[in-house]
């Protein structure tokens, strides 16, 4: 079995086995072939790439081209246990659209996303005047997809705000966890387990 990314591994292992799950924005598909694999999911995915779409789909995997700001209208309430989207929020025109339709087709979501108040983040915008590139966010500025950069705090506030539920989150810098108290500085990326 690959290694998966730190959050994606996070999500792996805590989804049960036997699983109805969607993956928006899956890649290559990389989470769902672990999530088959190991946990008999029954998993699907939606990807906007093709190369990504080709990809998984010769990986063994049930993956359809789309978009997440607009195509998730199109699967029924409540079709799966989890609906994933990692590392994706941050580059939906819409992300409080497409959070509305993840707990709609799913019963719990996890969400994954880079945080920008990161202390790296802080300190390259604070010393280095400049848009950070770090390994949350490699690449420079005009090169990024993420449209919008968001912290654990305003994530926690915008769900709040909301009505949804934490189930559950985790706090990584690297592949260490980090105290939810100051995941807000310490921690580069977040994964969230959200329901209604």
């Amino acid at each position: 079995m690959s290694l998966l990314r730190p959050d994606l591994a996070i999500i792996a292992d805590n989804v049960a086995r036997g699983a109805r799950v969607l993956d928006i924005g899956c890649g290559g598909g990389e989470l769902m072939a672990v999530l088959r694999d190991r946990q008999g999911a029954d998993a699907r995915g939606i990807e906007i790439d093709g190369a990504n779409v080709s990809a998984a789909v010769a990986r063994g995997l049930s993956v359809v081209q789309g978009d997440a700001d607009t195509d998730l209208s199109a699967y029924p309430d409540a079709s799966f246990d989890h609906a994933i989207l990692s590392q994706t929020l941050q580059t939906a025109r819409r992300p409080d659209r497409v959070l509305d339709e993840l707990l709609r087709i799913g019963r719990t979501a996890f969400v994954s996303f880079p945080n920008f108040a990161y202390w790296r983040v802080r300190w390259s915008l604070m010393w280095g005047g400049r848009m950070p590139v770090t390994a949350a966010l490699p690449v420079s500025w005009y090169e990024t997809q993420d449209i919008h950069h968001l912290t654990i705090d305003d994530f926690r506030a915008f769900v709040a705000a909301r009505g949804i539920v934490v189930e559950e989150a985790w706090f990584l810098a690297g592949s260490r966890r980090c105290s939810a108290v100051q995941a807000n500085l310490l921690a580069e990326h977040a994964v969230f387990l959200l329901r209604r």
